[in-house]
């Protein structure tokens, strides 16, 4: 029997890709802004939409799971502070992703991933 299964793996093991998606999320909360390819982009959205969700609740067992995810302590204040508030009356769609063209370098598709205002 054939299985489909959530998301890809970006070509590396299981914690590799878990701690990627962690910096990224991590990087694109503080920054609101980054660029990398487009598969990983995919895989950052969903990761990083189900954060601002918890973050909305804004109760204690949220800043524990945000604080599990991403170790930054500046980041997951502005998470609480900043972004919650944002988006409270809206229900998933925080990140937008924007394809650029594809790398010089190995021709891999380039995207930016922004939050949206």
């Amino acid at each position: 029997m054939i299985k489909t299964y959530n998301g890809s793996k970006l070509g590396v093991t299981g914690s590799h890709k878990r701690a990627m998606l962690r910096n990224m999320s991590a990087q694109l909360l503080h920054y609101e802004k980054i660029e990398t390819t487009l598969p990983k982009a995919k895989e950052l959205v969903s990761f990083c939409e189900r954060l601002i969700t918890k973050a909305k609740k804004s109760d204690l067992n949220a800043k524990k799971a945000l604080y599990s995810e991403i170790n930054d302590k500046d980041t997951v204040k502005k998470v609480f502070e900043v972004l919650a508030p944002r988006y409270k009356d809206r229900n998933g769609g925080y990140t937008q992703i924007i394809r650029v063209g594809q790398r010089r370098g190995d021709a891999a598709q380039v995207a930016i991933v922004k939050l949206v205002v």
